[in-house]
């Protein structure tokens, strides 16, 4: 509890984009966020007033961050299970809790719980050696079972050579069939430890290279009895795995169905466009679910909402300021948001919302703003 304010106070291990976009989402309810940053030069450590400066994987520099703190949250999920076990043992209140955040840190874990579920989820199995691979069957997908993101670690296998190359990096992996997709969705809701919930619409999410490059809310021409297969399976997930705060559920659209590819149990890229698109933000939701607030309204703002992130571009032409000025000029309903980091050649650094009712025009819009932020023309 803030002594000042009389109000919570939450602590956020991490500081980059996520913590920085929560921060300014805790200013209009009066709470307190606490960073804990790895560097004074992170994306919410330059704009946050209480930061810590310490390493996630140390439990000292976690018990100190965490004292005084109503509850201690994530912008990312690479804090160790034995660190956040023995803060939960301490008495510290940890959302999601420990046991829910391991099926977002582990693939294999995830993907043996979502099976004892019943989920839809692509084949998949354990491999160790390039017999395993094998008898799985190429081509394949393998993922690292731990601390992959925004495309890396994962890898497109086609021939035992490719697998080889990456079981000689030594590090625990699973294969995952490689499905022929319509396209990419991701569904979030958001989960209280009452057990309050709240769900988003479905949108479609657009992947190049790896990385999220677009998001278009809702997704377009979705059938209704897929849109609501995605949102019962956020809602199984959230309930059976008892995550609180923000939950986000990425699925593969086949021919066949949907399949869940990922999990995340936090902000997500794929809910930046409720800062404009929705009545409540998934920041101000994230917060609200952690501390047993009363969720808000996830309707649209907006018949359509598209997202185009911002991607580092390479050095020269005109700063990024000029850039930035020219493009509030040329449209000024682009909503642009930039994270106040270093920028390099496909790193993310922002990312532009329209809103409207044509979702083509829309898209145009975003990616037109996004190419100028990155490129300069």
């Amino acid at each position: 509890m803030d002594a000042a304010t009389q109000l919570p106070t939450v602590g956020m291990i991490g500081a980059g984009q996520l913590a920085r976009m929560t921060h300014q989402a805790a200013i209009a309810l009066g709470q307190s966020l606490r960073v804990l940053a790895g560097d004074p030069a992170e994306s919410a450590a330059v704009v946050a007033p209480a930061v810590t400066l310490g390493d996630y994987r140390d439990l000292a520099d976690l018990r100190g961050f965490a004292k005084g703190c109503t509850v201690v949250t994530f912008d990312h999920e690479h804090v160790p299970q034995e660190a956040l076990k023995a803060l939960v043992a301490e008495g510290v209140e940890v959302q999601p809790r420990p046991e829910a955040l391991l099926h977002a840190q582990d693939k294999q874990a995830m993907r043996v719980r979502l099976g004892a579920l019943g989920l839809p989820q692509p084949r998949w199995a354990p491999v160790d050696s390039i017999s395993d691979v094998e008898a799985f069957g190429l081509p394949c997908v393998l993922k690292a079972a731990t601390g992959g993101y925004d495309g890396k670690g994962v890898w497109m296998c086609a021939t035992p050579a490719d697998a080889q190359t990456v079981l000689a990096s030594g590090i625990r992996l699973i294969a995952e069939e490689r499905m022929a997709l319509q396209r990419e969705l991701a569904v979030q809701i958001a989960r209280s430890p009452s057990g309050e919930t709240a769900v988003y619409p479905v949108v479609e999410t657009v992947q190049r290279g790896g990385i999220c490059t677009e998001v278009l809310a809702p997704a377009p021409h979705l059938d209704p009895a897929h849109a609501e297969q995605a949102r019962r399976i956020a809602e199984t997930v959230a309930a059976e795995l008892d995550v609180c705060g923000m939950l986000a559920v990425e699925l593969f659209q086949t021919s066949e169905g949907l399949f869940v590819n990922e999990l995340a149990m936090r902000a997500h890229n794929s809910g930046h466009w409720t800062i404009e698109g929705a009545r409540t933000s998934q920041f101000e939701q994230h917060l609200r679910a952690v501390l047993d607030y009363p969720l808000g309204s996830t309707e649209p703002a907006a018949p359509y909402t598209v997202m185009a992130n911002v991607l580092g571009g390479e050095p020269g032409g005109p700063r990024l300021d000029e850039r930035l000025q020219r493009l509030l000029a040329e449209d000024p309903g682009a909503h642009v948001h930039l994270y106040g980091k270093a920028v390099r050649p496909g790193r993310k650094i922002g990312h532009v919302t329209v809103c409207g009712d044509d979702p083509d025009l829309l898209r145009r819009r975003a990616l037109r703003a996004a190419k100028w932020l990155q490129e300069g023309e």
